[in-house]
Order: C-alpha cells, then structure tokens, then sequence
C-alpha cells in the first residue's frame, strides 16, 4: 500500500515538475530535454535537483532594488555625455548585439592598455590607487590575503587615510578567506565601506528563496572618475594560494581611460546601490575622450536577474561577422549550443579558427565536459591548442583583427546564466593587435592537439566526456 501511494505521489509530483519545465519562458530545448530525462531518470532525487538548481530563481526585492538602481544611473545618462558614435559598418552588426545585450552605446575617444602577465600588474592597481584624489571603488569575485591581496588592501588603507573614499566590493563565495582574515577588518577599521555580495548566510534557510550558487564574477576598479581597470584577473597572486598545483595562473588586466570608464563606474555603482540601498547617482559624472579619435569600446555587463541575452549572443554575433580569422582563449568551454555552432560553422566557411584552452584543468567535471566538445571542434577545423605552462585564465576573442571581447566571462553556461560578469568590446586595430601578439604567446607554450588523438582516447575517457558534454545544459 505504502509502495502504491508512494508511486502515485511521485508520478503526479515528477509530471507537475516536468509541465513547469515545459512551461518556462526563453529556455533552450535541449535544457528542457535534459530537465525531463533526469527527473524522469532519477526518482526523487531529480525532482529535488530541479527545484535546487534547474531554475534561476532570486528574491523579488532583490530583482527590484538592482531594476531600481539601473533605472536610476539610466536616468543619469544624456547623448552628450556618453560621446556615442555611430559604428563602422563592418563592426555595426556587433556592436548593436552588445548595446541589446548590456544596454550600453559603443563610445569613441578611450585609451586602452594591457598590463603585464606577471604579478607587476597588481603594482600597477597600487601606484593607482596611490594617486586617488577623490575615490576608489574595487569590486572582485576573488580577493585573497596573499602578497598581491595584501598590498591592494593596504593602499586602501592608504587612501582613506588622506580622506580619499574608497568602496570595496567582494563575492561572499569567492573572497570569503579575505572577509575571514584582518585585512578586511583594517580596511573597515580605516574607514573603507566593505560590502560583501551574494551573502549565505542560513544557507538551509537561503536556498528557499534564492539560488545559493548565483555569483558576482566581475573584475572592476575605478579611480577618480578618470581610470578603470578590468580584465579577467582577481586580486590574488599568480602562485593562486587557495589552488597552487595549477598555479601560475595566467590571466589579463587591462587599463582604460576615457568615456568608457563613465560606463564601467555605472556597473560598479549600480551593484553597489542594489547591495547597499545607498544613492550614489551623483557621482555617475562626464568623463572626457582622451584620444583622437581612439579606441571605440563598449561595456556589456550581464547578470541573471536581466536576461535580456547573454555573453554568448554577442560572440556568436562577432563569430557571424568573422572572415578571416578568429582567435578564442578561455579556461572553460561549456558552451551553449548556439555558440559552439557558431564557432564550428566559422571554421567551415574558412575563417581560421584557433582556440587555446588549459591542458589541465582546475575542475575535473568542466576540463572533462570540455573535452566531449573536442572532436566536433575538431572535424570542423578549428584548431586546439593546449596550454602547458600553468592553468590559462584569461577570456578573449579577437576576430579579423577589427574586432575583440575581453573580460570576465567563460565560454560557459554559469557565465552565460549564473554569474554577474562584465566584458568590454573593443573595435581599435591596434589594441586588438596587442591582444593577438598576447594570445600568440599562450599558444607558443601550448601543444596542438589532433583529431586523431582525440580519437584515440580510451572507450572509458570518450564514453565520460561525451556523457558529460550531454549533461552540459545542466552544468
């Protein structure tokens, strides 16, 4: 009898769950697909899992305090200010898939600049933030109490001291040893406003309501109104204490000057003002070109309670437009499946497509679920490449050398769904150039892998990463 009634509830349970999967607005079918299979598969377990992890669900206030705060920097906003232009019409397909995803206009008149790979960047964050006169507001998904850490905290510490007002922002998740250790408490004590995003807390109690695994994976610093920093690099060491077996970790920072920092500050303060319920419109101010013309950017920042479109549309976009060639560098591929098409198809028509990618990866499942992706990438044409010096972090794409994407997204669902990221769009020839001589260094320490390799793996190894590449929509 218990049996019986058992299996009643579960059925009617496990269709009800599987019509809301049904139901659910701007969801791919193969996630839809892969929903219904695992908790038609998994008793019990894959009804728990989608309730869990199968939707993005955030608390309403939430939503609305980030809506209000958006709406009230846009409000801010005039054409005067922005310096906005009109495209070239070979990037204008582009740039206009980025203003619908992020929200922002492509703006003339910036200076950009890549730092070095070393740990000598972060001595570039300090000597800016030494020259504040007014503000500095950071914001990194990992901030770790070590050499580098270290040293962004006490220049903090420095600034306040000559009364510059400094703001700081850190993944509860991804800085929870620097919230745990003194440096954050000497920021605070110097008078630093210290604000942690996506809190636990009860996480027994949170999950209720919320997503515990929703993130702020953005890299963003700001001075003055005048220079902003961003890239893929947090603030920690390249020896990365909290994962050194993969160390160095190699990964991009980059400095911007110019109008484009006014949309930089934007981000920044609109996740400050939805943390913090605090108006800080006043200081969205007017930052002048520094370059005649110079270099045409863009920010497009994306988060999970916008879904207005993803990281993945804009490069797929730039990927449509490509001719000749396409260089990508990221440390996770588990793409969508419309951007990995789009990658194939561009090697298909021609386009020479290299993509460099870790030999080793940090995470097992995603080095694995990756690997499922290889031989499609592979009988298509692109060309693999495997770097061996340390775990590869950087995310770029460079298209015809017109055209690039850099910043703190993966080419992975979690970025494309999941985290707040931030990305710049950069139609300057010679920046991108910089970026591709960087990437051409990635790949003189990397190996090319071939399709025949790829073949040769063991029935074990393709039979785990093809299953895994199945579940992807899911990861």
């Amino acid at each position: 009898m218990w049996a019986s009634l058992f299996f009643v509830m579960h059925t009617t349970l496990s269709l009800a769950i599987v019509a809301r999967v049904l139901l659910r607005p701007r969801v791919e079918p193969s996630i839809r697909l892969a929903w219904i299979m695992v908790i038609e598969a998994v008793p019990l377990i894959g009804i728990v899992a989608y309730l869990l992890f199968g939707e993005v669900r955030m608390r309403q206030a939430d939503v609305q305090r980030m809506a209000d705060a958006r709406d009230r920097l846009t409000g801010l906003s005039s054409q005067s200010d922005l310096i906005a232009v009109e495209p070239p019409d070979a990037v204008r397909p582009v740039v206009a898939a980025n203003t619908a995803v992020g929200g922002m206009p492509v703006l003339s008149g910036n200076r950009l600049r890549l730092l070095e790979e070393s740990d000598a960047a972060i001595d570039r964050l300090v000597e800016a933030i030494d020259a504040a006169t007014d503000h500095v507001h950071i914001l990194f998904y990992i901030w770790l109490p070590d050499a580098s850490g270290t040293k962004i905290a006490e220049a903090v510490i420095r600034a306040e001291a000559r009364g510059v007002e400094c703001r700081v922002i850190v993944d509860a998740l991804g800085s929870r040893g620097l919230v745990r250790s003194d440096l954050w408490e000497r920021m605070s004590r110097a008078g630093a406003e210290c604000v942690t995003a996506f809190p636990i807390g009860l996480p027994f109690i949170s999950i209720l309501f919320q997503r515990l695994d929703l993130r702020n994976h953005r890299k963003i610093v700001v001075i003055d109104n005048r220079l902003a920093f961003t890239g893929s690099r947090n603030c920690a060491d390249m020896a990365f204490a909290i994962k050194p077996r993969y160390a160095p970790w190699v990964d991009i920072l980059v400095s911007v000057e110019g109008p484009v920092v006014r949309q930089l500050q934007t981000v920044f303060l609109a996740d400050w003002m939805s943390y913090t319920g605090r108006d800080l419109g006043q200081m969205l101010q007017a930052v002048d070109p520094v370059a005649t013309p110079g270099a045409l950017t863009q920010v497009v920042a994306t988060g999970p309670d916008l879904r207005a479109g993803s990281v993945s549309d804009c490069l797929s976009g730039m990927l449509h437009q490509a001719r000749e060639r396409v260089v990508i560098t990221t440390p996770y591929y588990v793409p969508d499946a419309a951007l990995d098409a789009a990658i194939r198809a561009a090697a298909l028509r021609g386009v020479q497509v290299t993509m460099i990618l870790p030999a080793r990866n940090d995470s097992l499942v995603v080095g694995a679920t990756s690997q499922g992706f290889y031989d499609g990438l592979l009988a298509a044409g692109v060309q693999l490449m495997l770097f061996e010096r340390g775990l590869l972090h950087s995310k770029i794409m460079t298209v015809d050398g017109r055209m690039a994407m850099i910043g703190s997204a993966n080419l992975d669902r979690r970025s494309f769904e999941l985290n707040y990221e931030v990305n710049i769009g950069v139609f300057d020839r010679d920046f991108i150039a910089a970026l591709d001589r960087r990437q051409a260094s990635y790949a003189a320490r990397s190996r090319r892998l071939t399709l025949e390799e790829v073949r040769g793996w063991s029935a074990a190894r393709r039979l785990r990463n093809n299953l895994l590449a199945i579940a992807s929509p899911l990861l």
